[in-house]
């Protein structure tokens, strides 16, 4: 079952399906039933068809930074074939596959990690890759409050394809930030990383009058074009509103590998983007599709893939603005008042599964990271409206027939607000909001456009959110607590200039006594031996699921739909251990096609 949509969602009208599908009125019949553009038989380069939403120019840019808002595709997986990581993880079998960086290794006496570039990689405009453009990326991450920096003293480059990153203390999350990351050009980006440099050099820092005007400067800044290092490119002349497409980049890493000619990206969220999937237009999408929507394309001949997303969405507070969910009684209040399970159902059926342990990341990593003894003290928070209106009426709460007053006598009413066009995200968000209303908390939900949402969030805009718990980013809980605690929270929203949740850092909590979770989330990371670094991941989800700062609702699997056959094609088995990576980082297919293991249909 699917809940009622948003007034926000946008309504999709005939011509708004035709100008994305790019057929007339008098074609709609067959772009519907035909095999869609790109299709091999016709003797046309070889395509591959994906789907997210963009912006276009001007609010769209090239400014690719890690962290700067409206990129064009610069926070989506698709961008890993512009801009290619220095290595990609088989989540399964905990290995890396490299790619521009040739080999690495860690020096715990020195507190060093170094990595070496492959010989002869080129950018897009024909300079060489070097040490130098991987300086200047991590320069200007810092200016965007990059969590490296947390573990990171100084960086240098002995030679042009060698990096030394000394590190404040010997960490393994660190070959993952520096493995993973996409570095950019220093064509592009240099001047900034100098007056980065500069900068933090002469003492200041972010916080500064000049740290704020560099911070602020720097997301402003707009390239024209992105030099990439991929083996494709933007086709500039082809980003419209309907959809863009990448070309082949011949002087990219794995360019001969790389096995088709061309890459259509289709723009749009879920709603948006369902009629051109049915169309068969696309051949891979990550979107949460409706219950209903799932049923619709298995009956149309596509392969459901569900790998695990180790994220979900999560109900967020402003505790800034509603001083009584400072109280957390009344935040454990809420997550024993609303149903999970319902509520994962609601928004993804067997892809949405109710949070079990509440620690802060992935239900499937927990074991793996906290003893039996330890899981045992996490409250599961179970679906108990007596026990949440218990708690309500300990924190000074009263009830008014059916309706809760607040401690100062006034009705309990909020908005709630959601990515519109994320439809798992709004189903959940407005579950939430009938569940709580029911059960006397008079919740409205709103959708916000997927773009300004997240904004809104950090600047401290709303009453109640819908944003991420845990992350799809890596498997180590250390950044699923980054994601908990800093993305929308003060350390990160400071780039939006406000405080997001509003959620202080230095608690007090009944099992552990004074806790500074901004430290404890980077010890978490801390050291080379994960086994040590269990004792803080402990404390960080036991802190988490005591006090709460947000309440994740359910995690989710992935219904992505591939279509086999047409211009791709067979992706592997569900079998495969490639399957179990996260969708949205390491995407498996993504990986596959650098490969070359994922092929043009023969048919």
């Amino acid at each position: 079952m699917t809940s009622t949509p948003s007034p926000s969602v946008p309504v999709l009208t005939r011509r708004h399906v035709l100008e994305i599908l790019g057929v007339g009125a008098a074609g709609l019949t067959l772009a519907a039933c035909s095999r869609g553009d790109g299709g091999q038989k016709a003797g046309r380069v070889a395509e591959f068809h994906g789907g997210t939403a963009y912006q276009v120019p001007p609010k769209g840019h090239f400014n690719l930074m890690d962290g700067v808002t409206d990129s064009i595709l610069g926070d989506h997986f698709y961008i890993d074939l512009l801009m290619t990581p220095g290595a990609m993880y088989r989540w399964k079998e905990q290995t890396w596959v490299p790619m521009l960086a040739e080999k690495w290794h860690t020096d715990a006496s020195a507190r060093t990690f170094t990595f070496t570039l492959r010989k002869g990689l080129t950018w897009s405009d024909g300079k060489p890759i070097t040490s130098k453009d991987a300086l200047t990326t991590y320069w200007c991450l810092r200016v965007m409050r990059n969590s490296l920096w947390e573990y990171v003293e100084k960086v240098e480059a002995p030679d042009e394809l060698t990096i030394v990153l000394t590190m404040k203390k010997p960490s393994t999350v660190v070959e993952r930030y520096i493995l993973r990351q996409r570095i950019h050009a220093d064509a592009t980006y240099g001047d900034w990383a100098r007056r980065a440099e500069e900068l933090f050099g002469s003492g200041k820092d972010l916080e500064s009058p000049e740290g704020k005007k560099l911070n602020e400067e720097f997301q402003a800044f707009r390239p024209k074009r992105a030099i990439v290092s991929g083996p494709f490119d933007y086709d500039y002349n082809s980003i419209t509103n309907s959809q863009l497409s990448f070309v082949k980049n011949p002087k990219g890493y794995a360019a001969n590998k790389v096995a088709f000619d061309k890459v259509v990206i289709y723009n749009g969220e879920t709603t948006t983007i369902t009629p051109v999937v049915l169309a068969k237009k696309l051949d891979y999408a990550t979107f949460g599709f409706p219950v209903a929507t799932e049923k619709q394309l298995v009956r149309e001949g596509f392969r459901i893939i569900r790998p695990p997303v180790y994220s979900g969405p999560a109900l967020l507070f402003n505790l800034d603005k509603l001083q009584e969910f400072k109280d957390v009684r009344v935040r454990r209040a809420l997550a024993h008042a609303i149903d999970r399970d319902q509520n994962g159902t609601v928004s993804l059926d067997k892809s949405g599964k109710g949070v079990k342990y509440l620690a802060g990341f992935s239900d499937n990593l927990v074991p793996a990271w906290l003893s039996a003894q330890d899981q045992d003290k996490l409250d599961r928070y179970a679906f108990d409206q007596a026990k949440a209106a218990d708690l309500l009426t300990e924190a000074g709460w009263k009830r008014s027939g059916t309706q809760w007053l607040k401690p100062n006598g006034q009705p309990a009413r909020y908005e709630l607000i959601f990515p519109a066009e994320y439809a798992d995200w709004s189903a959940s968000g407005q579950d939430v909001a009938r569940q709580l209303s029911a059960f006397g908390i008079a919740v409205t939900g709103r959708g916000v456009t997927e773009s300004q949402q997240p904004i809104d969030v950090d600047k401290g805009n709303f009453d109640l959110a819908i944003q991420s718990w845990g992350t799809s980013a890596a498997p180590h809980p250390h950044f699923a607590f980054v994601q908990d605690l800093f993305t929308h929270n003060i350390p990160v929203a400071a780039n939006q200039g406000g405080r997001g949740m509003g959620f202080e850092l230095k608690q007090t909590t009944q099992a552990q006594g004074e806790v500074d979770l901004g430290r404890l989330v980077i010890q978490a990371g801390e050291g080379l031996d994960a086994e040590a670094q269990k004792a803080s991941v402990t404390s960080v989800a036991l802190a988490f699921n005591e006090l709460l700062p947000m309440i994740p609702l359910f995690e989710r699997y992935g219904n992505n739909p591939v279509l086999e056959g047409d211009r791709v094609g067979k992706w592997p088995p569900d079998s495969d251990p490639l399957l179990q990576n996260s969708p949205y980082a390491d995407n498996f297919t993504i990986m596959l096609l650098y490969a070359g293991t994922l092929k043009p249909s023969a048919g």
